[in-house]
């Protein structure tokens, strides 16, 4: 979603200076700057006027790009769900630049039809053992049998980055996750599919356990940290992932275990046992100090603790 310039906010601007009876000199005297406008002025009622005309305009955008991208999402075909997929994908890019934007994004997800998180599980994220035909009935049926393409690789990799940019912009995303067992799913993935969606699916699982208790205690149930240990131990599997693994180590022990009355008390010592005690307390540690980094130099930082983490199991 790329929003246009509106051509009144030029015509606003210019019409900002001086009124008729106002001293020109006055202005020259305080640096040329505009004086601000009263509330009641005339041009103070403009500008909250075009204020509001920006904001719903800006909505009708938000609202025309999550309906076209979702329309695709929804498609029986595979390579149109693609299509849709990162179609949302870049609006929701485009959403995250302005506090503005993700207020209204976070309104149109209020509405059922513009809702995204559940059409990612009913579709791209769907198991396929779903869509199996129970019965020959439809042999007998005077309408044709409706068949749905299963998902590819790229489509369940593009549905996870869909799903962890809404949960990331839209709290209440995670409690629609909720609702679709977003957990079990996402782990099932995370131990049956390849490299490509195992490490989307790390990136996502941390995105639907930020403030909620809920989805991390599916995670625990799901013996999730015992998935996770497993893929970062074996060394026969693509060195990239692990070291994905080890950055969602970091993350789940600073960001999402180290929130207050987090359900996953046990964690660390879970990592403790199925680590040891070197790589646990590595991880700990890595996780407790704040950062000011810009953010390309804390994900740096990310990937050079994740590094280490790799090497302290080497050695355990």
């Amino acid at each position: 979603m790329y929003l246009k310039k509106p051509l009144w906010s030029d015509a606003l601007k210019k019409s900002g200076g001086p009124g008729p009876g106002a001293d020109a000199d006055s202005d020259a005297g305080a640096g040329g700057a505009s004086p601000e406008p009263e509330r009641d002025s005339p041009l103070a009622v403009v500008e909250e006027l075009v204020g509001l005309l920006t904001k719903q305009r800006v909505y009708r955008e938000v609202t025309l790009a999550l309906r076209t991208g979702l329309r695709d999402a929804r498609a029986e075909f595979s390579f149109l769900r693609v299509r849709g997929l990162r179609s949302l994908l870049k609006f929701l890019r485009s959403v995250s630049e302005s506090d503005t934007t993700i207020e209204l994004f976070a309104l149109s997800q209020s509405v059922r039809e513009l809702q995204v998180v559940p059409v990612l599980f009913q579709h791209s994220l769907k198991d396929t053992e779903e869509g199996n035909v129970a019965s020959l009935d439809h042999i007998f049926a005077v309408e044709p049998l409706k068949i749905t393409s299963p998902s590819t690789d790229a489509e369940a990799a593009l549905a996870l980055r869909v799903l962890e940019g809404c949960c990331l912009l839209h709290t209440e995303s995670t409690i629609l996750a909720h609702q679709h067992k977003a957990i079990p799913v996402l782990m099932n993935i995370l131990s049956t599919r390849g490299v490509l969606e195992q490490g989307a699916c790390l990136d996502a699982l941390i995105s639907i356990m930020l403030d909620s208790s809920a989805n991390q205690l599916d995670f625990e149930s799901c013996r999730g940290i015992e998935e996770v240990a497993e893929l970062i131990r074996d060394k026969q599997i693509d060195e990239n992932l692990r070291l994905k693994c080890g950055e969602f180590l970091l993350l789940l022990i600073g960001h999402v275990n180290g929130r207050d009355k987090s359900p996953m008390a046990t964690v660390h010592e879970d990592i403790r046992q199925l680590l040891g005690e070197k790589s646990a307390s590595l991880i700990w540690a890595a996780s407790q100090f704040g950062s000011t980094l810009d953010p390309d130099q804390r994900l740096t930082a990310l990937h050079i603790q994740a590094r280490r983490v790799l090497e302290s199991i080497g050695m355990y």
